[in-house]
């Protein structure tokens, strides 16, 4: 059952806008005398010019929707057992969590001081815009979940940027959802001024894992299909 609710900021609920763009204006045709029959060099022009135009009037604005994806395999290793080397291969069998990554996205290695400080386990981003980007981070000795809103404020402490998009956003909601085993997941939407995250928070193993997806709100408008994706992909296994 979702529920949306506040945590000490003022919400408002935005609404967008979309302008249909003009028609070109039509010309009538004009009765001329024919011309003489043109020059071979005239009509290469022509065509030339003719062709620059059709490209320019079917190209699109580059996006994420047509996306392909790898499937990470992640450990959520203790900072003490952690090589920091990052990457994927051999994980599979001792892996606890998985997610999918958008291909073309570059993986940011984790190190151990900030493993060991805020849990982040995994992160990848868009290189061509770092702030696009997806982690997960895990606390352990969590048995089970809590209330949704105490679960968001608990996420907060210990991420600055958390906080400040939770205290500005223009509305955050909360939902719960149980997968095809009857395990428990809580989904929050934080819908900001500059920027969107997408949280998705389970417990298993006497661990917490949380998994973000961010992103700058010009990115999310155009990206949206493919970042709920990769959100929707991330689940726990071998439980």
């Amino acid at each position: 059952m979702a529920s949306t609710f506040s945590p000490s900021a003022l919400l408002s609920t935005t609404t967008s806008t979309s302008s249909t763009p003009s028609k070109p204006p039509q010309f009538k045709p004009q009765l001329t005398i024919p011309p003489s029959k043109p020059s071979s060099n005239n009509l290469t022009t022509t065509l030339t010019a003719a062709l620059a135009a059709a490209t320019i009037l079917t190209s699109t604005t580059p996006s994420l929707a047509d996306s392909t994806y790898q499937t990470y395999y992640g450990t959520a290793a203790s900072a003490a057992n952690y090589g920091g080397y990052g990457g994927n291969s051999n994980k599979k069998d001792s892996a606890e969590y998985i997610y999918d990554v958008p291909e073309g996205w570059k993986e940011r290695l984790v190190s151990k001081v900030e493993k060991g400080t805020n849990g982040t386990d995994s992160e990848f981003y868009n290189p061509k815009k770092k702030t696009e980007k997806e982690y997960l981070l895990y606390l352990a000795g969590i048995r089970q979940l809590g209330p949704k809103e105490a679960i968001l404020n608990n996420l907060a402490l210990s991420d600055v940027d958390l906080q400040d998009l939770i205290s500005s956003a223009d509305s955050v909601t909360s939902e719960e959802r149980n997968d095809d085993k009857g395990q428990v997941y809580y989904v929050y939407e934080i819908d900001g001024v500059a920027k969107h995250s997408l949280i998705s928070v389970t417990c298993a193993r006497n661990k917490l894992y949380a998994h973000f997806v961010n992103a700058p709100t010009p990115e999310w408008n155009k990206d949206k299909e493919t970042l709920r994706h990769v959100h929707e992909s991330f689940k726990t296994i071998g439980v």
